[in-house]
């Protein structure tokens, strides 16, 4: 990867109207360099303003920068470029429930649907839609005292998580995860859940399932890195078809796991995971 971002800002040194560009600032976003990417996309604009990816590039630095707005902005050229645009209807649709109009983000995932949209656009129609019906017997359209609800452009967790109270260590992590389509856990060395919940897809809490599973990640990390020579790990990230997963080191050699839907930013993953190893620190701290 290194190669491929030392070989492209080359290519582009030469050529600056070059399209190499939206591989290059794409990079630059998944590393979580959000500056450089947006340099390197706003330069890339100046010269391809009717350039889609373009569009679509910057939007979703946008969103990982926390800039919505400029994202939604930017989806909405996208697709005034090209009617139909599947990815800017998805990213409309999630920056219009991220600030509480699922009323548009609804119909953003209708029109994605009707463009062939994939399952994940399907799922999460289909849980908006049951959630709307769900809040309507209860007399409200959005209820924002629930911590874990379903964002509409990520795929869903199955049933809603159980609401701990505020001094179980299960929602020790709760408020920072507030209403994105995420989850935490925090794993001692031997992989027992110290804090944290996660919900399997029968509605279930599985955290001692994949605290078991993922025993042992911490030590075969350090001899991975010790190995390589490339200093102590600091974080893993993992992407699957239907997660981001991140993992990193605890206290006392445990491991922090922050699990959220592929539609998520990596760049806001990573904010979620760093929040989360402060609240962790501190908690340890405190209980100890």
């Amino acid at each position: 990867m290194a190669d491929d971002v030392r070989r492209w800002s080359d290519e582009l040194a030469r050529d600056p109207a070059s399209l190499v560009f939206l591989p290059l600032g794409e990079t630059l976003r998944r590393q979580g360099q959000l500056d450089l990417a947006l340099k390197i996309a706003m330069r890339g604009l100046e010269r391809h303003s009717h350039n889609t990816d373009a569009h679509d590039l910057l939007a979703r630095i946008a969103v990982d920068r926390g800039e919505l707005q400029r994202a939604f902005d930017e989806w909405d050229m996208v697709l005034r470029l090209t009617p139909g645009h599947l990815g800017a209807l998805k990213g409309m649709a999630f920056v219009r429930f991220q600030q509480g109009n699922a009323a548009e983000a609804e119909e953003y995932l209708r029109q994605a649907a009707e463009q062939g949209g994939d399952a994940e656009v399907v799922a999460a129609l289909t849980n908006l839609r049951s959630r709307g019906t769900r809040d309507a017997g209860r007399g409200t359209r959005d209820d924002r005292s629930d911590n874990h609800a379903r964002p509409a452009a990520h795929v869903p967790r199955p049933a809603d998580v159980p609401h701990p109270a505020a001094n179980d260590p299960r929602a020790l992590f709760a408020d920072i995860l507030g209403q994105e389509e995420q989850t935490a856990l925090l794993l001692d060395d031997q992989g027992l859940v110290l804090a944290g919940i996660y919900m399997g897809e029968d509605g279930q809490d599985v955290a001692a399932e994949v605290g078991a599973e993922l025993s042992g990640v911490t030590d075969a990390a350090r001899r991975a890195t010790k190995h390589l020579d490339i200093g102590e790990w600091r974080a893993i990230v993992l992407e699957t078809e239907v997660a981001v997963v991140t993992m990193a080191p605890s206290a006392g050699d445990g491991l922090l796991v922050v699990a959220a839907s592929k539609a998520t930013p990596l760049g806001l993953v990573r904010r979620v995971l760093d929040r989360c190893l402060d609240r962790a620190r501190q908690w340890l701290e405190g209980s100890q």
